[in-house]
């Protein structure tokens, strides 16, 4: 979300480049600006920085026990295809036993 501060500043720059015929109405066009601007963002959903970067974290957790997860069917379909009965079940936790 944009900050109040950036926001004030975008509302004035956009009102400063008024000709100068409407800038006698500067402060009613910067607070229409302003809602404009702020009802436009809120349509947006957007999230902030911090949010995004936890959602990153948990992205790469999930994809690092998807592949755990991936590794563990791989070897317990290695074992079924051979013939073997698995005789322990991993954890997703731990990385998959060698085929011997």
């Amino acid at each position: 979300m944009l900050i109040p501060e950036h926001l004030d500043h975008l509302t004035q720059r956009l009102s400063g480049s008024l000709p100068k015929g409407l800038q006698a109405l500067q402060e009613d066009v910067e607070r229409n600006l302003r809602a404009f601007l702020e009802g436009g963002m809120a349509k947006l959903d957007l999230v902030t920085r911090e949010e995004l970067d936890v959602q990153t974290a948990v992205l790469a957790r999930t994809r690092e026990k998807l592949e755990r997860l991936e590794a563990v069917v791989a070897a317990l379909e290695q074992r079924l295809d051979a013939g073997e009965e698995p005789q322990k079940h991993p954890t997703p936790d731990e990385p998959p036993a060698e085929a011997t």
